[in-house]
């Protein structure tokens, strides 16, 4: 049996799909977004200024804007119902704030709204956080010990696998309602508005390059177990 993580196993070559797609989404994630972080809207309008028109259009007067620390750490917070832009995204008036400004207000929109999949995966978050931390656990002491530990392990990974196949409608559906709003209220116009996609694309890539590597590590899981087991 080879132990996950340490030496060479046949299995790592199922990794190696995902693995050259997260480089390409990072790059493609950085490089998009810094190139239109030089672009400013003709509108004018900055992160903030964006986020919030699109809030109290669509009646989100109780959703508060809150300036984080950190590039691209931008999220909305359904427990306490704020909406945290980055330093970058909040004072800029550049396509990439944008745009990003706007994604965060879908999600403000989903939660309004109830739509399915963000409630889904709110609900999944503490499940997701225990079954990360065990199932790695589990998963190296099965292949110390053997026996039924290592099938727990993956099973509990599975929910993790679940989860990021969940965030991508949800992403989607985000980046979607953004390019709505954008275009409805006018902050972004012309060949603007196809800018702005691009940056929500570039960005959709890494929940994609995510949800790849999780469902390809399970399957390499799976495989060890299947091995082992003959």
């Amino acid at each position: 049996m080879y132990p996950y993580g340490f030496g060479w196993d046949p299995t790592f070559i199922i990794l190696i799909p995902a693995i050259l797609f997260t480089i390409y989404a990072q790059f493609k994630v950085s490089s998009t977004t810094s190139r239109y972080l030089k672009v400013r809207s003709q509108r004018g309008y900055t992160g903030e200024q964006t986020a919030r028109k699109i809030l109290d259009t669509n009646g989100l007067y109780d959703v508060r804007i809150e300036m984080v620390r950190g590039r691209l750490s931008d999220h909305y917070d359904p427990r306490s119902k704020v909406l945290r832009l980055s330093q970058d995204i909040y004072y800029e008036t550049s396509i990439t704030s944008v745009a990003v400004a706007a994604h965060e207000c879908g999600h403000a929109i989903q939660h309004a709204k109830g739509y399915a999949p963000l409630n889904l995966r709110s609900a999944l978050v503490p499940v997701v956080n225990f079954a990360s931390n065990m199932s790695w656990i589990l998963i190296m002491l099965g292949f110390i010990m053997q026996g039924p530990l290592l099938k727990i392990g993956i099973l509990l990974f599975a929910a993790s696998v679940l989860f990021q196949i969940i965030t991508l409608p949800v992403e989607f559906n985000a980046s979607n309602r953004a390019m709505v709003q954008l275009s409805n209220i006018g902050i972004l116009e012309g060949k603007e508005l196809n800018q702005g996609r691009s940056v929500l694309t570039a960005a959709a890539l890494t929940y994609v390059a995510a949800a790849l590597t999780a469902v390809l590590q399970l399957l390499r899981l799976v495989a060890i177990a299947n091995r082992d087991n003959d």
